[in-house]
């Protein structure tokens, strides 16, 4: 029996193995696919501050960034092939209730962070670089380097989209139990109170109407996430009947 469970292992390690080195050979597909891309993907990124002229004053400076770019390109095109190795390599230790709720979040994780994504671009980040961009603009003249640009609108980008993963998680806790809807509303105002204090901490800058862009679609989120958890919060578990306490 011993034997089987070590073969049983080693099979599991090969498998990782192969659905691993898959992934990295995609990734490299992808990172390959996107060096002529990148150039674009600069325009997009340049056309949320019109006007500004991004400069670089390292040598080697513009080439890493732009091979930052690429990078963050290759693994957005090769991301889905990425989960489907993850899904694949996953689902032979779960049961078929558990696929089913894999395989139907799987879209919405992305979904939403597309959404997020989506939300950050058009309607967060003009304000917010009009504000750093322009505050001081009688004092100094702004010269913004290309390598500080990216790295601010990336991380924005992609704290805002893991911000919109919020309705999914709570779901899904609420569907183990793990969170009732009950204590998800006694607990509103400390989430309204959590989504100024986490706008404060994603937006740049101090301005209170760029940290309400933040804070208002999480408490609309939030809300979201309270009502989604009445549809999926076991029953049972809500109303438990008087012989389960004894």
């Amino acid at each position: 029996m011993g034997q089987d469970k070590k073969l049983s292992i080693t099979e599991h390690l090969l498998e990782l193995r192969s659905r691993l080195i898959k992934s990295v050979i995609a990734l490299c597909v992808c990172i390959g696919i996107s060096i002529p891309l990148a150039h674009y993907v600069f325009d997009i990124l340049k056309s949320r501050a019109p006007g500004i002229d991004l400069v670089f004053i390292d040598v080697t400076e513009m080439l890493g960034t732009y091979m930052k770019v690429v990078f963050y390109c290759g693994i957005a095109l090769s991301l889905p092939y990425l989960i489907y190795q993850l899904v694949r390599f996953l689902s032979p230790a779960m049961t078929d209730k558990e696929k089913r709720y894999l395989y139907f979040s799987m879209p919405l994780v992305v979904l939403l962070f597309v959404a997020g994504v989506c939300f950050a671009y058009f309607i967060f980040l003009p304000p917010a670089l009009n504000i750093l961009l322009h505050f001081g603009g009688d004092i100094a003249r702004p010269m913004i380097d290309v390598s500080s640009y990216v790295s601010v609108l990336v991380r924005l980008l992609l704290a805002v989209g893991l911000v919109f993963e919020m309705p999914l998680v709570i779901t899904l806790l609420a569907k183990l139990g793990v969170v009732s809807p009950q204590k998800l509303a006694k607990g509103r105002k400390w989430a309204v109170l959590a989504a100024f204090v986490l706008g404060a901490v994603i937006t740049p800058t101090v301005d209170p109407v760029n940290q309400t862009l933040i804070a208002a679609p999480i408490i609309v989120l939030y809300e979201l996430s309270i009502w989604l958890a009445k549809l999926v919060y076991p029953r049972k578990a809500v109303a438990p009947s008087p012989a389960s306490n004894e």
